[in-house]
């Protein structure tokens, strides 16, 4: 989670451009002792969460049909960049061309299959390592060795396929089924203005971290969605000792969410006159979204945590991806060290607190024989991610 310290005035770029609102709203919650609630508790059946065969579905047909953020765009920053990731077992190469055009490609050689790019770097060319056949990043087919054996083969019609992509708000949005359709305007609706705010794509990438844990993919976003766990899960570090427990600022965006967590400091303002301080609410909360299906963005004053969480090989079992990008790009070797210790800081939270409980939740859910769980009017962001995800995946709620 985000890292929640008291920030130190910044010199950097642009002005917040949320206004006093965000502020004003924390500050209200925060002075009543109260928080954004439901209208009532949710009952969710466990099945929700430990049903293979909506695991299945979920994996093979709901998430290979959405706009996924594949890629944050500052990962391949110039010409030629290329990553290679595996999504939902799919080895992806994701290449940024010679007139800086983002392309994401399924990196399976069109002769036998074999990879033809492996790791990161900058490069125009990739070779497949079984017969030599080369790619260009524009995956289209450049070379092959021993050409007398397919002298009736159409380069053009053997490059590499090329999934739909586009590239946005700091991000590479694609989707793993080379014949659905990509619509991002659609898919983001009202939250594509909420992004525009931040301007990530002028941000710098830092760091990267992935984990498997034993608990289910939606279990393990739910955990990013509410504060009531802050005191007990986080109590020995800045996040439950810097933030108000079981307080947030709540707000919906069609199927993805805004919250935010307000810090302890927040209540020094009450009395105060407004002034341009309360423009930026990353001074005074932890703002956290929920960009449906899979992506938690956690904003501090200096930066962002990018957590994308999919499901892994059973209903109860997730891969995570968490990175942080710098929000003012380090211009000195000091400014690097700080930002290391930043996500050393916030990813041992991630790790050692949050995916140290999650796993037990799993088991839960695995053994538990009681039929339901109640989700509580507190925990309206939880609430929110389950209903958007039983619609989609056709599961009855009370």
């Amino acid at each position: 989670m985000t890292t929640f310290e008291n920030p130190a005035p910044s010199t950097g770029p642009a002005a917040s451009p949320f206004g006093p609102e965000l502020t004003r709203r924390a500050l209200d919650l925060a002075v009543a002792n109260t928080t954004d609630m439901a209208e009532s508790t949710l009952r969710v059946p466990l099945s929700y969460y430990r049903d293979d065969t909506i695991a299945e579905y979920e994996r093979n047909q709901l998430l290979r049909e959405t706009p996924l953020p594949l890629l944050a765009s500052a990962q391949i920053p110039n010409n030629h960049d290329y990553v290679v990731r595996t999504v939902l077992d799919d080895s992806l190469l994701i290449t940024r061309d010679r007139d800086g055009q983002a392309h994401v490609f399924l990196n399976y050689c069109r002769h036998r299959g074999a990879m033809p790019a492996c790791g990161a770097g900058n490069s125009r060319r990739f070779t497949c390592p079984y017969h030599a056949w080369v790619y260009d990043n524009r995956g289209q087919l450049r070379g092959i060795p021993g050409k007398a054996g397919f002298d009736d083969v159409n380069r053009d019609e053997y490059g590499l396929v090329e999934l739909p992509s586009e590239e946005r708000h700091g991000f590479i949005w694609g989707v793993l089924n080379a014949d659905a359709p990509m619509d991002l305007d659609t898919h983001l609706g009202e939250c594509d203005a909420e992004l525009a705010r931040w301007n990530y794509q002028d941000y710098q990438y830092h760091d990267e971290r992935s984990l498997n844990s034993a608990v289910s993919w939606k279990g393990a976003l739910e955990a990013f969605a509410e504060g009531y766990h802050f005191p007990f899960v986080h109590g020995n570090s800045v996040i439950g000792q810097n933030t108000i427990a079981n307080t947030h600022v709540y707000d919906e965006f069609g199927p993805h969410h805004r919250i935010g967590f307000p810090f302890n400091w927040v209540r020094d303002l009450e009395g105060m006159q407004q002034d341009e301080s309360w423009n930026d609410p990353t001074a005074q909360m932890g703002i956290i979204y929920w960009v449906y299906p899979n992506l938690i963005l956690a904003n501090s004053p200096v930066g962002v945590e990018v957590i994308d969480i999919l499901p892994g090989d059973s209903a109860t079992s997730c891969v995570v991806r968490h990175s942080w990008m710098a929000k003012y790009p380090a211009e000195s070797p000091e400014q690097v060290e700080m930002y290391a210790g930043i996500f050393a800081q916030v990813h041992a939270a991630v790790r050692d607190e949050d995916f140290a409980m999650l796993p037990q939740c799993g088991e839960g859910v695995r053994r538990g024989q009681h039929d339901h769980m109640a989700i509580g009017r507190n925990e309206i962001g939880v609430q929110h991610m389950i209903r958007v995800m039983a619609e989609k995946i056709g599961i009855s709620l009370t």
